[in-house]
This record gives C-alpha cells, sequence and structure tokens, in this order.
C-alpha cells in the first residue's frame, strides 16, 4: 500500500481534476471571460461590492481580444495614431510592429543584431541608404546632399572622401544583406548603397519577391547580382553622383540586365554611361518595359536610335542631363517608338538643334508632353514639335526664351490638342494672342495660363465660354 493510500489526510494527495481545470485549460481568453463574469457575480451579491467596481473597471479589457482580432482593429485607425497606440503597453507595442510595412533604417546595428526583426516583423519595404553611413553622434556639422544626409566630423574635405570615409565596407553591407534576406523572406522593395555582387546574389536567392530595388554606387560587376532578381519590376541605377561619388556603369552592365531581368516594368539610370548597344539589349530583352527615365547621363552619341527597340515603352522622362545626344546619325537609323505616350522633359540643356530633333523624331507618336525648367528651348528648338501630331496635353514652365509666335506657330498644327498649361514663360506675351490662338483656346477641354505674374487673361476669360469645351471649366492658378 502506498503512503498516500495510508494518509488519505496527507496534503501530498492529488485531487482529482475537474471538468473547468480541463475545460479551460488552453482557453486563456476564455479565462478572462470566466474571471470577469465571477467579477460581475460578487459585485451582485456583496453589499460591500462599492469596493470591488473601481477594481473592475481598472481591467484591461483588450486582455479578452485575441491578437488577430485586436490587429484587425489597429490596422483600421488612422495612421497618425500609430504611435500614441503603440505606448499603451507591451502588448500593443509588439502587435503595432507587425502592422509596420516600410521602415528607413539608420542605425546598422538595429538590423545586424536581431532587433529590427524582432521589433518589425512583417516589413516589405526597407530603405539602406542612411543606415551605410557611419555618422559621429553629436556632431555639429551635418552634410545634405539631394540623395544622402549625414554629420561629419570636420569640414576640409571634399564630399566624395568624406562619403568614401564614413560609408561602410562592402563586407559589412554584404553581411547586413543577408541577415535582412533571413528576418524578410518576403521582402518586396529595397534601397541601398556600396553592395557587392554576392550579397545581392544572397538577397536575389531569399527574397523571391522582391519587386523593387534601388542601388547606389552602382557599376558593371553588382548588375551581376542583379540579373538573378528574376521577378524584379521597378530598378533604379545609381553610378555616378558630381561632388559625392564615381561608378561606372557600361553597355557590359547594362547587358548583363538586361539578360537577367526580363520583366522589368520600369527602369531608372542615373549617371550611367553606356551606348547604343546597352540601350538595344534593353529593348530587346525587357518587352515588358513602359517606362523609361534617364537622369545626368554619360553616354555616347547614337544611343536615341536605340529607343526604337523598346515597342511597348510608353512614358520617357529625361531628367538633369547637360545634352541629349550631340550626333543621333541620320534620320532612317532613327526610328520612332510606336507605342510611346508621354515624353517629360526637366531640368535639361536643349541646346543643340540636332538633338532637339532627333528626340521629338524618335518621339513622334507621343500624346502628352511636359517641359518644365530647361534651358534653350526658343522658338526654333520647339518646332521640332510639331512633327508630334496626336499631341492632346502640353504643358510648358519656366521656358523663357519661347515666344507666343513660336507657341502658336506649333500647337496651331496639333489638331486633337486638349489642355494646354503655360507658366512661367515671361516672353509669351497676351497682347500677342492672334484670332486663331484665341480660337485654339476656345476648343481647349482645359486651359491653365500663367505665362507671367501680369497675366489677365484668367480673369478675363471669366464668363466667355472659352475653356469650357466637353463640360471641364477653365481652371484658375
Amino acid at each position: 500500500m502506498s503512503v498516500l493510500e495510508e494518509n488519505p489526510d496527507s496534503p501530498l494527495k492529488k485531487r482529482p481534476p475537474r471538468w473547468s481545470d480541463i475545460w479551460l485549460k488552453k482557453t486563456k481568453p476564455l479565462k478572462h471571460v470566466v474571471f470577469a463574469m465571477q467579477l460581475q457575480s460578487l459585485a451582485s451579491k456583496d453589499p460591500k461590492s462599492q469596493t470591488l467596481i473601481p477594481h473592475f473597471a481598472n481591467i484591461d479589457r483588450t486582455l479578452l481580444l485575441s491578437d488577430e482580432l485586436l490587429l484587425k482593429i489597429l490596422s483600421k485607425l488612422p495612421l497618425s495614431q500609430r504611435n500614441p497606440n503603440s505606448l499603451v503597453c507591451k502588448r500593443w507595442l509588439n502587435l503595432q510592429g507587425r502592422l509596420v510595412r516600410s521602415l528607413k533604417i539608420l542605425d546598422w546595428n538595429f538590423l545586424v543584431s536581431g532587433r529590427s526583426i524582432t521589433r518589425f516583423p512583417n516589413l516589405a519595404h526597407v530603405d539602406l541608404l542612411n543606415g551605410c553611413l557611419f555618422s559621429p553622434r553629436n556632431s555639429g556639422i551635418l552634410l545634405t546632399h539631394r540623395m544622402v544626409s549625414m554629420q561629419m566630423r570636420y569640414g576640409n574635405c571634399s564630399n566624395w572622401e568624406l562619403l568614401e570615409e564614413n560609408l561602410l565596407p562592402v563586407e559589412v553591407v554584404d553581411g547586413g544583406l543577408q541577415a535582412l534576406a533571413n528576418g524578410w523572406p518576403n521582402l518586396r522593395r529595397l534601397v541601398v548603397i556600396n553592395a557587392s555582387e554576392l550579397g545581392l546574389l544572397t538577397l536575389a536567392e531569399e527574397c523571391l519577391t522582391l519587386q523593387e530595388l534601388e542601388l547606389h554606387k552602382c557599376n558593371d560587376n553588382v548588375l551581376r547580382g542583379i540579373a538573378a532578381c528574376e521577378n524584379l519590376q521597378i530598378l533604379k541605377l545609381v553610378g555616378n553622383v558630381d561632388g559625392l561619388y564615381c561608378s561606372l556603369v557600361s553597355d557590359v552592365g547594362l547587358t548583363i540586365l538586361a539578360q537577367g531581368c526580363k520583366r522589368l516594368v520600369k527602369l531608372e539610370l542615373s549617371g550611367c554611361e553606356g551606348s547604343f548597344d546597352g540601350i538595344k539589349a534593353i529593348g530587346q530583352c525587357c518587352l515588358m518595359l513602359e517606362e523609361l527615365t534617364i537622369c545626368d547621363h554619360r553616354m555616347e552619341d547614337g544611343w536615341l536610335a536605340a529607343l526604337s527597340y523598346c515597342e511597348n515603352l510608353k512614358t520617357l522622362r529625361l531628367l538633369s542631363c547637360k545634352r541629349i545626344d550631340l550626333d543621333p546619325g541620320p534620320d532612317e537609323y532613327l526610328g520612332f517608338c510606336p507605342s510611346l505616350e508621354r515624353l517629360h522633359l526637366q531640368k535639361c540643356q536643349l541646346r543643340s538643334k540636332k538633338s532637339v530633333r532627333a528626340l521629338f523624331r524618335v518621339c513622334e507618336a507621343v500624346r502628352e508632353v511636359v517641359v518644365l525648367d530647361c534651358w534653350g528651348l526658343d522658338n526654333d528648338m520647339f518646332s521640332f514639335a510639331s512633327v508630334c501630331r496626336r499631341v492632346k496635353f502640353l504643358s510648358l514652365e519656366g521656358c523663357s526664351l519661347l515666344t507666343t509666335e513660336g507657341l502658336e506657330a506649333t500647337i496651331l498644327s496639333w489638331l486633337d490638342l486638349e489642355t494646354l498649361v503655360v507658366v512661367s514663360c515671361k516672353n509669351i506675351k497676351e497682347n500677342d494672342i492672334s484670332p486663331a490662338l484665341a480660337t485654339l483656346f476656345c476648343n481647349l477641354k482645359e486651359l491653365r495660363w500663367r505665362p507671367d505674374a501680369k497675366s489677365l487673361l484668367s480673369s478675363s476669360l471669366m464668363g466667355t465660354g472659352m475653356g469650357k469645351k466637353g463640360g471641364k471649366f477653365f481652371k484658375r492658378t
């Protein structure tokens, strides 16, 4: 006979389990419900329930909700309330971290230590640009560039030397990419600088859903790693940046990129070198490419003719280009982009007649033309745009050399023009508006006219019916 059987009053005798214990064993939310019901029962029976009610009021009612249900509730709140909500308690802090999808990392240790993965387990967009720079704390000097912002110890060196001194080594950046790939395999967008081919290959193998990538200080060797990202759709390559760093992207890298990333939809080349061959490879291999942006290019003459190989290209943007194409070649070799709909020129130098003529020739199928703060666009340069017969939307801003006569000579030949925007073009005078141009204004669906600060056309046209065709009224700016 056991010891427990000899002494039935022993405190060591095990009590048979009750049904309520088994039922509530693994049901944490139900325990809170039963507890609340017991408190309510006691409060109704006990004449001294006034002492129980305050304690019951202090109970966290959200403990009765599961994490999944509380996440659905928190996700419906405005973004402006996320930070205050995370201060309620540790549970809400963790739940708010699960709702965050985009993060800009400023401290590299926060990434490699794993704290970022624990704190934000469901990230889809990560920006490592400023995190890859080692900035001394408590420094009174701040260097701000259009791409990066960092603190510095002293100011007696060039920006290029400062960036090279404070940029994390390639091996360290690759290690961070390894930790990032292991922690967020569902990553969709990444911004990084000074990565190598090995680091990007690791990223491509682990993050199969990566769709958008922005690479700074990129070169031809790095593009071998990008070519492994088969599902990449949006790509921005930054090669050479004046005053900050110098890196080479040539036809070799563009060809490697074209053969690997065949699903590209948007491509931006900033500070990249290349020529006809590189752009042609992209046009022939990336059949889904719809948007091409070229910023501050260093391409060789003759590259414009390769745009005709981009058969599905719909948008072409040229930003901050000091030149377009000084020697585009004969017209029979230029061709044109049959699907092109939008041509945007911003802060470009349009001083070469041969370049501007070839550009509009290649883009003769466009329906939307936007020219913003471009130097050198006078009447002769703008006259080359008359070859674009399908234009429906024209926006001119900051074109100080263009006159009313030059504007009229071109847009009167555009029979499909519906929208005209003229802003800050000081040589376009209202006194020079001819009857033919005034008739064109009456037939437009939308007209925004503010060539200078003294323009009175917007107020004088009120009540005349001008600019009301198609049900869209004249808009004052």
